[in-house]
């Protein structure tokens, strides 16, 4: 028997006596503390406004609907985008309904931006809802089954996110179990955003920069 016969016998008798061990456990990259909601918003909001991000507190639907119909008063938003979604519909309810374009909706005026990356260029705001809101690093997930709904986190200058208080997790695995599910649906479409903070880059001479590829503002309106 050659010296490679030889190897190649030992090689086989020890893989045919070894037997199947457990896998070793799965390590937990993030334990989970069980934080309370209130402790999650707060470090949400310190998280969030580390990066230049807002954050408004809202203890119900109706405090929200005024809160934005001033500061769009105030900011002068004229033409404004929105995921047509409940939340974002009684939010919105005290805006004029001249002003606000729904994305995806059918009951459009001939005047309002077709879906289209130009159509869009004029916005001043868009105003989306979160599915969830990862305290750890004030991150926003939204999801975006359309073009349209997509192009609101990037096109507007300016990005309302709007949750209700139910959609904050301590961190992206615990969510997990409320994702998963809708990744593995094979009729979801579009995907998931996330969010952190306005637009940011120091690419030139380190210098930070804010709305260079995406909205120079972003507030999230946090309900209840």
């Amino acid at each position: 028997m050659s010296s490679r016969d030889a190897i190649l016998s030992r090689i086989r008798n020890a893989l045919a006596q070894d037997r199947p061990r457990a896998a070793p456990p799965i390590p937990e990259v993030w334990p989970r503390e069980n934080p309370s909601v209130q402790a999650m918003a707060e470090r949400f909001q310190r998280e969030l406004e580390a990066v230049h991000g807002e954050v408004i507190r809202c203890a119900d639907r109706q405090q929200a609907a005024n809160w934005l119909a001033t500061l769009a008063t105030q900011e002068s938003w004229l033409r404004i985008g929105a995921m047509d979604r409940p939340l974002c519909r009684e939010i919105c309810r005290d805006l004029e309904p001249g002003r606000i374009w729904w994305a995806g909706a059918q009951d459009q005026r001939p005047q309002q931006p077709d879906g289209s990356p130009g159509s869009m260029a004029d916005l001043a705001v868009g105003i989306l809802e979160a599915d969830c809101l990862l305290a750890d690093t004030g991150t926003s997930m939204i999801a975006c089954g359309r073009a349209e709904e997509r192009l609101l986190c990037y096109l507007p200058p300016a990005c309302v996110v709007v949750a209700t208080a139910d959609r904050l997790f301590e961190h992206l695995p615990a969510a997990w179990p409320q994702l998963v599910p809708r990744i593995a649906d094979p009729q979801t479409r579009g995907e998931f955003v996330f969010i952190t903070g306005p637009s940011r880059t120091a690419d030139i001479e380190k210098i930070l920069i804010l709305g260079v590829h995406g909205p120079k503002r972003l507030i999230v309106c946090l309900v209840g």
